[in-house]
């Protein structure tokens, strides 16, 4: 008897969870993309990134890489780019569940840390790629050694 009111709570939660889904419609995506945005100010995420950027800098350079960050790149062009790929790649209710997450008090403080945890992140990343770029470009030559010379 209790296997079935379990079957049956299960079967009731499926039924009532699935009434509430947003129908996936671009449309639908676009209106969710807007709430993430609004949770999630893309202005304020880049302020806060270039800000942490600039302490991997001497402090003589960080005022220069701040103004770079925050005027010369296009933040709106990251923005469309940044919608533009959400829309075309997660549901409604995927970007519904990312906007819930950092609209919430918890997801608002992890969005404060995000600037702080890029810029301690990316000098490894970036000094990674170029230690995978050498070991490429040292295997090319290599394997180059060793095909035939046409001058020869």
């Amino acid at each position: 008897m209790n296997a079935i009111k379990a079957l049956a709570i299960v079967v009731m939660l499926m039924i009532f969870a699935s009434s509430y889904a947003i129908d996936d419609t671009p449309e639908n995506r676009q209106a969710q993309v807007k709430r993430y945005l609004e949770a999630v100010p893309p202005d304020d995420l880049f302020a806060d990134m270039s800000k942490s950027l600039a302490m991997n800098f001497p402090p003589s350079e960080r005022a220069d890489l701040r103004r770079f960050m925050e005027e010369v790149v296009d933040i709106d062009a990251i923005t469309d780019a940044m919608v533009a790929s959400m829309v075309k790649h997660f549901t409604a209710d995927e970007i519904a569940a990312i906007a819930d997450l950092y609209e919430s008090d918890v997801g608002q403080s992890a969005m404060k840390k995000m600037g702080v945890y890029m810029a301690e992140v990316m000098p490894v990343i970036e000094a990674e790629i170029m230690r995978a770029v050498g070991e490429l470009q040292k295997e090319k030559a290599e394997a180059n050694r060793e095909l035939p010379d046409p001058e020869e």
